[in-house]
């Protein structure tokens, strides 16, 4: 019966050792379990830092490329606005050099018609001045005042005639004109490059009525 009682005790000694041992392997294992499991998380997590970093490193990396991207057009179209202004420039000094020449070859024009009639004039005072002279002179017999008086009336008749066809001629758009007589050949230059057939008959038609002249002696030039 003793027998009996101590193996019994030592069969329960073995069992409690046995759920011993089998809850210290249960709780080593789930530490184990726990411990992997945490140490994947904190990969994950790392790896997810390093995801966001890399993210990161390829928003930076586009950021920059697209800031060059945006330099480089700003520069281009800075390049551009100086071209197009240089152009501008350019074309201003063109046409202002053309303004110039214009007005310069005008202002030639003038001065020529200006001094050309300046020179009429002068050629016609100092005719009548001759004839005058002629009258005034005491040994000058009668024929020759007469013919001096003829002259002189003649000159100023002719004057006068130019004068009238001169600003007849301007009122068809040749602001320019200047009229010559010698004898019955009547010529006459007005300030453009180019004249047309019709203007050349208006202008011919204004010196015959005015000044008494054949159209086959008008003669019309350009300058």
């Amino acid at each position: 019966m003793k027998l009996f009682k101590k193996n019994q005790i030592i069969i329960y000694v073995i069992v409690l050792m046995l759920m011993t041992a089998g809850y210290l392997n249960y709780t080593t294992n789930s530490e184990k379990q726990t411990s992997v499991e945490t140490s994947m998380q904190l990969e994950s997590k790392d790896d997810t830092k390093l995801a966001d970093i890399g993210d990161a490193t390829l928003v930076n990396s586009n950021d920059v490329a697209m800031q060059n991207t945006t330099n480089e057009a700003q520069t281009t179209n800075s390049v551009k606005d100086e071209i197009n202004t240089n152009n501008v420039m350019l074309e201003d000094e063109a046409t202002s050099e053309e303004t110039t020449l214009e007005t310069s070859s005008n202002h030639n024009n003038n001065d020529y018609f200006v001094k050309s009639k300046l020179e009429r004039e002068a050629m016609y005072s100092q005719m009548i001045e001759t004839y005058e002279k002629v009258l005034n002179s005491t040994n000058s017999i009668e024929t020759q005042r007469q013919s001096a008086t003829q002259e002189i009336q003649k000159i100023n008749e002719t004057k006068n005639s130019i004068m009238i066809c001169e600003n007849l001629i301007k009122t068809k758009g040749f602001e320019n004109n200047i009229i010559f007589v010698n004898g019955e050949s009547i010529s006459i230059i007005v300030g453009v490059e180019e004249i047309k057939q019709e203007e050349v008959a208006q202008i011919q038609n204004i010196i015959a009525r005015e000044m008494k002249a054949k159209i086959e002696n008008i003669h019309i030039a350009t300058k």
